[in-house]
């Protein structure tokens, strides 16, 4: 599945909630809990996002060509958050994580019912996740 195929599924995934952002927030807590368990190995501080208020461990490595991500997070909506980035790039290969627009997330109003610590927690995950992806594509030149 492409990358915008992904995005259009979770677009009409939050849209069965209409205007209910109670829903949409047990949706993504369900998807935090989906996520699988990260090696605590794996939670160091050189895997912290920096711009999350809450703690957010973000690893990635590449898997044959393809970017392959895991994140856990000491909050429940954050993780979620987490969970719904990694059904989005992980998988992908690191132009594909490089251009990829991920409209879905003002299409689903995600942003604007954050609050702003976690909008900019969100903002410095899809950094980190994009210059991870820009990393593996500039170590395989």
């Amino acid at each position: 599945m492409t990358i915008a195929e992904t995005e259009r599924e979770i677009t009409e995934e939050f849209e069965l909630f209409g205007s209910d952002w109670e829903g949409k927030y047990e949706h993504l807590i369900d998807l935090g809990k989906s996520l699988p368990l990260i090696d605590p190995n794996l939670k160091t501080d050189d895997k912290l996002i920096k711009g999350c208020q809450s703690k957010v461990w973000l690893h990635s490595a590449l898997e044959g060509e393809n970017v392959v991500y895991r994140a856990d997070s000491d909050a429940i909506i954050t993780k979620g958050i987490a969970g719904l980035m990694i059904r989005v790039l992980s998988e992908h290969t690191p132009n594909e994580i490089i251009d990829a627009k991920l409209e879905f997330i003002d299409q689903i109003g995600l942003k604007e019912h954050l609050s702003p610590t976690r909008a900019n927690g969100l903002v410095s995950m899809i950094k980190q996740m994009k210059m991870d992806a820009l990393a593996f594509k500039l170590n395989a030149s």
